[in-house]
């Protein structure tokens, strides 16, 4: 016997919500958003024009359609046609690509997915499913949706731009010798600016236009010709200045997108050009993308910020400063891996957030090794005379301390070093292996205080019960996160351009995975599931769903 089968017949298709299994995805979706307080959603309302979707409803589809790994608006909109838990959730509309797109990248809705997060953490802390007490931080490197080939490097546009200098300088050290212009009064003595080379570029054509004119004026040809000679040379001068103005012009919008990095792509201005983990062929080919940073607990991503400094040393500050600012308040230890290690980080975490950083410096687990601790020509391993203030070199020469030395990077971080100085390094047998300096001159080292004091601290930290567990926990805790986003769910690219449209996007992702996780461990009577409190027998209540409303037909009405 085989069961019931007839195409011929018409059967109205039930709702949709109770053909969803009971622990289904979209239950944690419509809980998510629904948790999100209305005041969210007023500036998305407008008093004219025709009546949008509802901005629920739109973030609701998409972050569905993130979690089944869909992150084109054309396969979104597919969704809403055939799938069950897209079709309830858009409760029957069926929103265009182009909306889905356009709301996906809106300023507005940046605020929205930071709601998302900071809801999903309260939940978490609400089940015990994070203790608090840590986050974990890293980083990664997604590429963006440009061209590989179209790049611009700060190095050569500031070495086009001195050639320039140079060039438009001599030109008009030529043109008042040659009294063909006046002076100019200059801002700047070493350069032209964009407005004196226009000036130039005025007195160039007025010059030309005289030429022009006596030319015109004139009947004999020889005289005509010899006019038309004088008059090539401030010409080309002319176009020449004119073609300066027009590139320096290009130089100084360069430098404006540059801002502190060192390239970026033509066809997606705000990417920087980076080393990717994925050099197939080895050739160390770089390629313009974004640097991604994620706090993460538990192994759900608590916040998340677009950086395009592509080194993760520099981002640790600005990252937690976004956290503090829009997702929550820092926990008691800050957990990273040794590319966080650095003198400003180490002194802002522990000294302006009040905050422990269990955060290895570069060379610590070196360090560590007994080849490391046995070397005679680590400065580190020299005795030191505290109150001579001196060490001693492996040749048992005195190395005192000459004088202070203060450096600024580039970010305006000051660092404090003593300068100590070999007594005497002449004959010494060891000198090949003790230092680089030229011979006669002795060997110098550099102590930075503050940082020795801050590696003292770290070792004391990590070398605790409590930090090591941590730091250990960080491997499996930050690490699977990536794993997910780009092997499970399949995003290793961006589809979007620009940095304020790929914030957006990179938060559906992370979001869709935290989503993916939760609904695999949440049980089928978590309090993030709104269908159980809903009573099943409406199933046995003949109640019919025909796309955008929902009819009841009386039992004794209802015929086939």
């Amino acid at each position: 016997m085989f069961k019931d089968y007839n195409m011929n017949q018409l059967v109205l298709p039930l709702d949709v919500e109770i053909k969803l299994q009971e622990n289904d995805i979209a239950f944690s979706i419509h809980q998510l958003v629904e948790s999100i307080p209305s005041e969210a959603f007023a500036p998305f309302l407008q008093q004219t024009g025709c009546p949008a979707y509802h901005p629920r409803m739109m973030l609701k589809l998409i972050l569905c359609g993130y979690t089944q790994s869909a992150f084109s608006g054309r396969r979104i909109e597919d969704l809403t046609k055939d799938s069950l838990r897209m079709m309830w959730l858009a409760q029957g509309y069926q929103p265009s690509y182009r909306t889905i797109n356009r709301f996906r990248v809106h300023p507005l809705t940046k605020e929205l997915l930071r709601q998302c997060f900071v809801q999903f953490r309260c939940q978490l802390v609400k089940e015990d499913l994070i203790a608090q007490e840590a986050i974990f931080i890293d980083g990664t490197k997604i590429e963006a949706n440009a061209n590989k080939f179209t790049f611009v490097w700060k190095r050569s546009i500031e070495k086009y731009e001195a050639s320039l200098v140079e060039k438009s300088n001599q030109l008009y050290e030529e043109l008042l010798q040659q009294q063909i212009i006046p002076a100019i009064e200059q801002e700047v003595e070493t350069q032209l600016s964009i407005t004196e080379l226009k000036q130039v570029a005025e007195k160039l054509e007025e010059v030309v236009a005289d030429y022009t004119e006596r030319i015109e004026q004139s009947e004999e040809a020889q005289e005509r010709k010899q006019l038309r000679s004088e008059r090539k040379t401030p010409k080309q001068q002319w176009k020449q200045v004119n073609e300066w103005i027009t590139r320096k012009q290009k130089y100084e919008q360069d430098f404006a997108i540059f801002g502190k990095r060192n390239s970026y792509a033509k066809t997606d201005p705000d990417a920087t050009f980076m080393r990717m983990k994925d050099d197939y062929m080895q050739n160390g080919q770089l390629k313009a993308g974004y640097n991604l940073q994620i706090a993460t607990e538990g192994q759900y991503t608590l916040a998340y910020g677009i950086y395009a400094n592509p080194t993760d040393t520099k981002t640790l500050i600005p990252f937690l400063d976004e956290i503090e600012r829009h997702y929550f308040q820092l926990p008691q230890h800050i957990v990273a891996d040794a590319g966080y290690g650095s003198e400003p980080n180490y002194e802002d975490v522990r000294n302006n957030r009040e905050c422990e950083p269990v955060i290895p410096y570069t060379h610590y687990r070196k360090e560590q090794s007994k080849k490391y601790q046995q070397d005679p020509f680590r400065t580190s391993n020299w005795m030191y005379d505290e109150e001579l203030d001196t060490y001693i070199c492996p040749h048992q020469q005195k190395v005192t301390f000459r004088y202070e030395s203060t450096q600024e990077d580039k970010e305006g971080f000051q660092r404090t070093f003593r300068i100590y100085e070999c007594e005497d390094c002449t004959g010494c047998p060891f000198r090949e292996k003790c230092t680089k300096a030229q011979e006669g001159k002795p060997r110098k080292i550099k102590v930075n205080e503050n940082w020795e004091q801050q590696k003292a601290y770290v070792r004391t930290k990590l070398s605790e019960a409590k930090a090591g567990t941590l730091y250990r926990q960080r491997k499996v805790d930050v690490e699977p996160v990536f794993g997910c986003l780009k092997a499970n769910l399949g995003f290793t690219r961006f589809s979007v351009r620009g940095q304020s449209k790929v914030e957006n996007e990179i938060g559906f992702a992370l979001m869709a995975v935290n989503l993916r996780k939760y609904g695999r461990k949440r049980k089928s009577s978590a309090n993030f599931s709104t269908h159980t409190s809903k009573n099943r027998n409406h199933l046995m209540r003949f109640r019919f769903f025909v796309w955008t409303r929902t009819i009841y037909v009386p039992a004794s009405s209802y015929y086939l």
